[in-house]
């Protein structure tokens, strides 16, 4: 059974950092492309950002470059968000999903290049709040 498992959200003060960790069970986790999704209430789900299987390759929205870095340790089965000064925009629910195809970036937007195909694996959610 796959299990997808975020971890590390909280309440911070604008400016702050957190460290959003994702562990993953049950797939070989080198062979997924790993990205992070966020959703505020009202508002549509927004990719994050995504990392290739290998790490290789990084991808980030434009409202978070510059900020977010994600990392991958594919011996542990982790992938990371390490977010840096943080605006209460940021303030959302973050989920972390595993899909076998590559990243899809197109006009500061990220995502699966293949999430139409619905096959990816997908955790509960981290909640982020940011205070001004």
């Amino acid at each position: 059974q796959v299990q997808v498992v975020e971890s590390g959200g909280g309440l911070v003060q604008a400016g702050g950092s957190l460290r959003l960790s994702c562990t993953v069970s049950g797939l070989t986790f080198d062979d997924y492309t790993m990205a992070w999704f966020r959703q505020a209430p009202g508002k549509e789900r927004e990719g994050v950002s995504c990392i290739s299987y290998s790490g290789a390759s990084k991808y980030y929205a434009n409202s978070v470059k510059g900020r977010f870095t994600i990392s991958r340790d594919n011996h542990k089965n982790i992938v990371y968000l390490q977010m840096n000064n943080l605006k209460p925009e940021d303030t959302a629910r973050y989920y972390c999903a595993a899909d076998q195809g590559g990243c899809y970036l197109n006009e500061g937007r990220v995502g699966f290049l293949r999430e139409e195909n619905d096959d990816a694996y997908w955790g509960q959610g981290t909640q982020v709040t940011v205070s001004s």
